[in-house]
């Protein structure tokens, strides 16, 4: 009985422990999960002033036919946008870098640098909002 009581005691206080030391805090509110992936558009658009209310609709920007626009982002800290338009879905890549610190993305074509909150990063979505703009937009992987 002794024994059955001590195992009890040792399994709780482990499951205890082990409670306590997965918090939320331990990376700063961050996702410990990688960004590098091709990611295809999903849905596009906005959130009132606290980010809440949101209202997001099926991405316009994908052409009706033709594969989804995409968004790369690679090892190397390259970016690449895909776009896929017109009748034969021709696609146009542009090439740009990309920078992650902590929740923000910023993504470099050329001169003009967009930064992005990371509102959701999971093995399936990337969601980012647009800091200046506050516009949403969802990625799929």
């Amino acid at each position: 009985m002794k024994t059955r009581n001590f195992l009890y005691v040792l399994a709780l206080s482990f499951g205890l422990f082990a409670t306590t030391s997965c918090s939320n805090e331990d990376n700063e509110g961050e996702t410990i999960v990688p960004i590098q992936g091709k990611y295809e558009l999903s849905k596009v658009g906005t959130a009132d002033a606290n980010g809440n209310n949101e209202v997001l609709i099926d991405a316009p920007q994908n052409a009706t036919g033709c594969s989804k626009d995409y968004l790369e982002l690679k090892l190397s800290n390259v970016a690449v946008i895909g776009d896929y338009d017109g009748a034969n879905c021709n696609k146009t890549e542009t090439t740009g870098t990309y920078v992650r610190s902590h929740n923000d993305l910023t993504i470099t074509v050329g001169t003009t640098a967009t930064t992005s909150d990371i509102m959701n990063l999971t093995n399936k979505e990337l969601k980012l909002r647009n800091k200046t703009t506050g516009a949403i937009t969802v990625y799929k992987r």
